[in-house]
């Protein structure tokens, strides 16, 4: 009689490593401090958020953590795979070229910038932000109005797998300065109808720029392989509530890390209002509570579409009487 020692020991052996997790990618959130007023601007709240899908979820194989600010100590990024900046401009990463650089040539870490910070100055962007994340708001050229966009994920393109239907106002940036190799992952058209009001920063190409799609969110593969993303939304901390909007991010930032998205998105659940107000930045008697994404929200006169001259003379205040 053969012996079935060896078989038996082998499927028992399979059986055990079937239960020992695979490596998971590691997601670093870093958030700025407060701005604007409550419910706006919630990089703290919005990034914990993001955080606790990932890692509610069991078919992509991520652990997402949250860090206030740069981390003095920047060793706890250098086993990431993915790095998240959700923050006012350079308040975060202007503490961290060089480490990100590296980071980005050395360990091909993949990179995501969300809402406000993906407006550098004009050499820092043209320096690093084509080249990590393939495109950034440049001074004098993009634009950030609030306006209503229904955006559409790029088609055959894996973060576009399981995004439902996008319909939000957000203060949505466009006119990007884009990487000649740059993906767009979502995109949307401004109108005349859609526009709920111009910003403070407008120009004329963004006057021009009406009818035209724009990539809002966007993506890059790196020649080494490494990726990175940039987002423009994220102003309005209830559209993190809108199914299509947070999977599409989450999508998006798992890509970036080099993970395969699931035929379906990856995985996440409906937001509550309680949800939604968890980790909220503290405004004393001025703390607003969030509440769910309504038609109401999307719903509105569209405000008027002017010329750079026209806009400059509606904002300037009339000159006090002596």
């Amino acid at each position: 009689m053969k012996p079935v020692f060896k078989p038996i020991v082998l499927f028992a052996l399979s059986w055990v490593f079937s239960l020992v997790p695979a490596h998971a990618a590691k997601v670093v959130f870093l958030h700025g401090g407060r701005s604007h007023a409550s419910g706006d601007h919630e990089f703290r709240a919005g990034s914990h958020l993001l955080a606790k899908h990932f890692n509610a979820q069991k078919k992509v194989s991520i652990q997402a953590s949250i860090h206030a600010g740069w981390p003095k100590d920047e060793s706890i990024l250098d086993d990431a795979d993915a790095i998240v900046i959700y923050a006012d401009g350079t308040s975060v990463i202007g503490k961290g070229w060089e480490k990100m650089d590296q980071l980005v040539k050395k360990n091909k870490v993949g990179v995501v910038f969300m809402h406000y910070a993906v407006h550098p100055s004009v050499d820092k962007g043209e320096q690093y932000y084509l080249p990590w994340i393939g495109g950034f708001f440049k001074n004098g050229v993009s634009v950030n109005p609030f306006w209503r966009a229904k955006i559409k994920p790029m088609k055959g393109h894996e973060t576009a797998q399981g995004v439902g239907p996008i319909d939000a106002v957000d203060e949505f940036y466009f006119n990007i300065e884009y990487h000649p190799k740059a993906l767009p992952l979502g995109t949307a058209t401004p109108t005349e109808k859609n526009l709920h009001h111009i910003n403070n920063l407008w120009t004329q190409k963004g006057f021009l720029a009406k009818g035209k799609k724009q990539s809002l969110l966007w993506g890059i593969v790196r020649p080494d392989g490494g990726r990175g993303a940039g987002f423009t939304g994220g102003h309005h901390h209830r559209n993190w509530a809108i199914d299509g909007y947070r999977t599409l991010v989450m999508n998006t930032i798992a890509w970036a890390a080099g993970e395969k998205v699931p035929s379906g998105g990856v995985p996440t659940y409906k937001v509550t209002e309680d949800e939604l107000n968890e980790q909220l930045d503290d405004y004393g008697a001025r703390t607003n509570r969030v509440k769910l994404p309504t038609v109401a929200d999307v719903t509105f006169t569209p405000g008027p579409w002017r010329t750079p001259e026209e806009h400059a003379a509606s904002r300037r205040k009339p000159k006090k009487k002596k």
